[in-house]
């Protein structure tokens, strides 16, 4: 929790491109928490990943409903506590490995994105690898702003002298050595809340990454991210935006409206339980009207336990009228926020679409029409275990967190004391043995 007073949020160690390691990913979100348990394993470049320097091959996943959360916050950490528990317990028990540590996603806290500069004078003649870490540090020291926590700092640039737009510095030479920086930032509450819950469970957090980029890291291909992309991470509670440019990630943003909201807006309008609801928004919600719409009927049960009371009948029209403007609304803000970023200079850009809610029936077509741009749903590339129903686009953040180690290389990372991940058994009969020895 240290970093966190220091308004940056903690960074893990970059794996080494010629070592295998062991990687725990928890994915705290409003309506599900995910925890994967993943062995990365060194590989020569492959064709669309060349960026990622191991092979990932899940051990173990563990899936609950999420309970103690709200639009991504903690709202009863003992809640989400025990909901973390049962999460990482299923994932031990299925890889066999007692975790130690865990990379958690962040999609709450209103993401933002802000660039700053920074400069330094070279040591020597040449930039080495000292340099490179000095200038990052100095970003990532004047990015810290009062009441927000700096989730990552990444370079999109670098500067030798007067030379602007060098990708690779080292080894040039140059009297001074500056970088233009793309921070991500949240509020402070946010991840200081997710790192408590996860500590209480006697966890490490190795790292906090802001969901849509890690999302990003799982769905695109190097070319997508080159040639210009935005990530659109879609939610129970919150939508997040993540754009990419140039193989880097150079914006996020975010707002508090997901599929939650749609689930909500059925249970009023029909006049049914929320758990009825979002049975029916998963089976039959759809955007898009068909000519037998109205004749296609679905049944609603009753809202009492009573069992006079007969269920009602609500055509599949009637759905659509009611989802179809709350899809609409979150399409659209997404829509202002990318015409004020940086993706905005990218015309041929593609939108890529993540998580559960996007899930909806015809989202894609509907997407692409208030967008403006080609669409597609993004599922998790390049993981090899997966089980059939995480290799949708609801487990992408999940997925990213294990793709994370190969990138954190991009960011400064300040060595600190950390606990490293244990294999073994029995993990949550082990953690309860250490609460039992620090509380008697």
């Amino acid at each position: 929790m240290s970093s966190l007073q220091y308004g940056l949020a903690p960074k893990m160690k970059p794996v080494s491109p010629k070592r295998p390691a062991l990687v725990a990913a928890l994915d705290i979100g409003t309506s599900k928490i995910v925890c994967m348990i993943a062995r990365l394993t060194p590989h020569g470049p492959q064709e669309t990943l060349r960026r990622r320097s191991h092979g990932i091959e899940i051990l173990g996943i563990g899936h609950v409903e999420a309970h103690g959360m709200k639009a991504g916050h903690v709202a009863n950490i003992q809640e989400a506590e025990e909901a973390i528990r049962r999460a990482v317990d299923l994932a031990e028990r299925a890889a066999s490995v007692q975790l130690e540590s865990v990379v958690v996603s962040v999609s709450a806290g209103r993401l933002a994105s802000e660039t700053f500069n920074a400069c330094i004078d070279v040591a020597g003649s040449k930039v080495t690898d000292n340099d490179v870490a000095r200038v990052l540090a100095a970003g990532s020291r004047h990015s810290a702003r009062d009441g927000r926590v700096v989730m990552h700092s990444l370079p999109i640039g670098f500067s030798l002298d007067d030379a602007h737009g060098v990708r690779e510095p080292r080894g040039m030479l140059a009297r001074q050595f500056g970088v233009d920086m793309h921070v991500t930032t949240c509020d402070l509450a946010t991840p200081r809340n997710l790192m408590l819950a996860v500590e209480q469970c006697h966890l490490t957090v190795e790292a906090m990454v802001a969901s849509p980029y890690t999302a990003g890291l799982a769905v695109l291909a190097d070319d997508e991210s080159d040639l210009g992309s935005a990530v659109i991470d879609m939610g129970a509670g919150t939508t997040t935006i993540a754009a990419f440019a140039g193989g880097r990630f150079i914006h996020a943003d975010g707002f508090a409206l997901g599929g939650q909201h749609v689930t909500l807006d059925l249970a009023r309008g029909l006049g049914a339980r929320i758990t009825d609801a979002e049975r029916i928004k998963t089976f039959y919600g759809t955007v898009l009207a068909g000519g037998n719409d109205e004749r296609d009927m679905i049944t609603v049960p009753a809202v009492s336990d009573d069992s006079r009371e007969p269920p009602q009948a609500v055509s599949r029209a009637t759905l659509v009228q009611i989802i179809r403007p709350r899809i609409e609304e979150i399409l659209e803000m997404v829509r202002d926020r990318l015409a004020a970023s940086p993706f905005a200079a990218e015309p041929r850009g593609i939108v890529v679409l993540t998580g559960g809610a996007c899930q909806l029936s015809g989202l894609p077509e509907l997407a692409a029409r208030i967008l403006g741009r080609q669409v597609r749903i993004g599922r998790p590339l390049g993981i090899s275990g997966l089980p059939e129903a995480a290799k949708g686009p609801a487990f992408a953040v999940a997925a990213g967190l294990l793709v994370y180690p190969q990138a954190a290389h991009l960011e400064h990372f300040e060595p600190r004391r950390t606990r490293q991940m244990m294999t073994g058994t029995g993990g949550y009969i082990a953690r309860v043995g250490r609460w039992l020895k620090e509380s008697f």
